[in-house]
């Protein structure tokens, strides 16, 4: 049986070409006035010639569109075809026109799928404009539909969903608003009330901060250097007439402290416009096993015949109410005083060995001291375990008695311990005064401050240590007066401040204690001449290392020397 052959279609208007969005498998449509032939070469998209394509002039696939389409005009919708109306029917379905009265069915097994894709997008219910050449379908989405055969005719009906419904609706009434109709007269005062509280807040403490700089004390008048050295060359500084007197002692200065203090250059020099204090341990000038046991050492150029008992905390545990003892001392030699000051010997029996560290501690008693004026220092503090840095003041004359009852004034102490060390290491900077009618009532506590650095030590660069000192105020404070160690006002007497009691107990000795500064001022007993010192301390027993786990000594102990110099390479 001979295959019919194909009806020709005469087409009364222009025929269309139809354009597949590779993206979306939307198909749409571009007009044309007459079908574009192929190359004679069919593309690797286009479907296999069948004898159902015969029925257009050419045989390629009506479906694929020219290499040259690619895009619509602006003005033509990919969904619309010039000069017709849309009804609704989708490719590849003929649509019903005023076409010939024969339709035409023309295709390939491959141009089923091409077919039903223009069905696999989700309807939507948000508007019906023409939809964008490229969709991406949601990943949850339902499967596309699709007819079963070409000759079905898919529903073109849109589903229509629910309108959303917010949570935040409720059914009920409609909650009632009366600051809508009316405004509440209060709302207006609210708004001044708190304008108001903000103003008067700022006000106030714009006049606070006025009022109390105005009432912090300064030094009034001009003041007249009594000392300025800048440490250029060494001849001015330890020279037959330099500013600093070298004190040369092994006594621990009234503190325990382990270094004896000498006048060689390797532990004080200047170099570079500096003034350096540089212990050394005294391993280095002597043997190691003269140092423990079987040996006396007499310092060179021993100092105390010239600063006896005036230039260290000597105790007064054993008169404490003396009175009017001079700085250079008594006729009287003390042979007990001086052999503690000048010499040492170790015995390993007793535990007793000669002071382990050699450093310095300078003193301007001799060129320059002040009553009442400014103290300048600009130092950088060291960095080491157990070392004791300190600026600090002692009195010329012992006005009111030997220490404490004349005073010491510390401008600066702090420890070469790190910042992990939990008794206030390198971190800290702390000022303060000693004074009391006893060594043991000495009253330090109630006149000491300190200031700590909460990123950083103290001791990574130089800084500037200030006394400013009247009659009516002591203020202590490092590089700018907002980082004060101690600020008191001298409008108390000092024995009123201190609360001390008017009988004490010294073993079986009952003393009755008087106000040592009854002849003094309120500001007494720091209203006599002092003079400076800057010395650098190693150890000692006198509390300024409290007693703990990362301590190798006590400080009640007869062997702390011993103890220290032992564990000295544990630190």
């Amino acid at each position: 049986m001979s295959r019919p052959s194909p009806l020709p279609i005469q087409e009364s208007r222009p025929q269309r070409k139809f354009v597949e969005n590779l993206g979306d498998a939307d198909i749409d449509e571009v007009p044309t006035g007459h079908l574009s032939r192929q190359p004679s070469s069919l593309t690797p998209e286009s479907p296999p010639v069948t004898p159902r394509s015969i029925t257009f002039s050419t045989a390629t696939n009506p479906f694929s569109p020219p290499a040259s389409v690619r895009s619509f005009n602006g003005d033509q919708s990919p969904n619309m075809t010039p000069n017709t109306t849309h009804n609704g029917n989708h490719y590849p379905f003929n649509e019903p026109g005023p076409r010939s009265g024969v339709a035409s069915l023309s295709g390939s097994v491959a141009d089923l799928s091409r077919m039903s894709s223009s069905y696999g997008s989700r309807p939507t219910t948000a508007d019906t404009q023409p939809r964008p050449l490229s969709r991406h379908r949601e990943t949850f989405a339902s499967p596309p539909s699709r007819p079963l055969t070409i000759y079905s005719t898919p529903g073109i009906a849109k589903p229509k969903r629910d309108r959303p419904k917010s949570t935040m609706l409720v059914d009920g009434p409609v909650l009632d608003k009366p600051w809508l109709g009316k405004r509440d007269p209060y709302a207006r005062v609210s708004y001044f009330v708190t304008y108001a509280v903000v103003f008067l807040g700022l006000a106030a403490s714009g006049l606070k901060c006025y009022f109390d700089y105005r009432h912090v004390p300064m030094i009034e008048g001009n003041l007249c250097p009594v000392l300025d050295e800048n440490f250029d060359s060494p001849e001015g500084v330890f020279g037959d007439n330099g500013k600093f007197f070298r004190e040369v002692d092994m006594s621990g200065f009234g503190n325990g402290e382990f270094q004896m203090t000498t006048a060689s250059d390797n532990n004080t020099f200047v170099a570079n416009g500096h003034l350096y204090i540089y212990p050394t341990l005294t391993s280095e000038s002597i043997p190691e096993d003269a140092i423990l046991d079987g040996h006396v050492f007499n310092i060179t150029d021993c100092t105390f015949n010239i600063t006896r008992g005036a230039t260290y905390t000597q105790s007064s545990r054993n008169s404490p109410l003396s009175f009017n003892t001079s700085a250079i001392g008594s006729d009287t030699f003390d042979a007990e005083g001086y052999y503690k000051a000048c010499s040492a010997y170790s015995n390993s029996t007793q535990g007793k060995i000669i002071n382990p560290v050699q450093s310095a501690r300078l003193s301007t008693r001799r060129s320059a001291s002040i009553r009442y004026g400014k103290v300048e220092v600009r130092a950088k503090i060291p960095t080491g375990d157990w070392l004791w840095p300190a600026i600090w003041m002692l009195p010329v004359d012992n006005t009111y008695g030997s220490w404490p009852l004349s005073g010491e004034i510390d401008v600066v102490e702090s420890r070469g311990n790190g910042p992990s060390y939990p008794k206030q290491g390198t971190n800290y900077v702390r000022g303060s005064l000693n004074w009391g009618p006893t060594t043991w009532l000495n009253a330090v506590s109630k006149t000491y401050g300190w200031w700590k650095m909460k990123r950083g030590s103290w001791n990574t660069d130089f800084h500037t240590y200030t006394l400013e000192w009247t009659e009516d105020f002591m203020r202590i404070y490092v590089d700018t007066r907002l980082y004060h160690l101690l600020d008191l006002r001298l409008n108390k007497p000092f024995w009123d401040r201190g609360d001390f009691p008017t009988i004490i107990q010294n073993g079986s000795e009952v003393i009755s204690l008087g106000n040592p500064w009854i002849n003094g001022t309120k500001a007494a007993p720091f209203d006599q001449r002092f003079y400076l010192i800057l010395s650098l301390g190693v150890g000692g027993t006198n509390g300024w290392f409290p007693d703990g786990s990362e301590k190798p000594w006590l400080d009640g102990s007869q062997c702390g020397y011993f103890t220290f110099h032992h564990d000295r390479n544990d630190q």
